[in-house]
């Protein structure tokens, strides 16, 4: 049995890349949701904020989603 060395490194700096920017893309949603609530505060919009963390959220699902489809099919 040989290992291929250079195809596990690769595929463990891609799903650690993807890792990290899937954890950061939810954790600027979430971002966006306490500045909306700050913007309600202060009685301004909170139309931006809003729809930033719904695109982020959005954009979380559809990645998972695509993981999942490459999973499966």
């Amino acid at each position: 049995m040989k290992i291929d060395w250079e195809a596990l490194g690769s595929v463990f700096g891609v799903s650690l890349i993807g890792t990290v920017a899937l954890v950061g893309l939810f954790s600027l949603g979430v971002i966006a949701l306490t500045k909306q609530d700050a913007a309600a505060a202060r009685g301004g919009s909170t139309i931006l904020p809003r729809t930033g963390a719904y695109a982020c959220f959005t954009a979380c699902t559809l990645a998972v989603s695509y993981g999942i489809y490459l999973i499966v099919t």
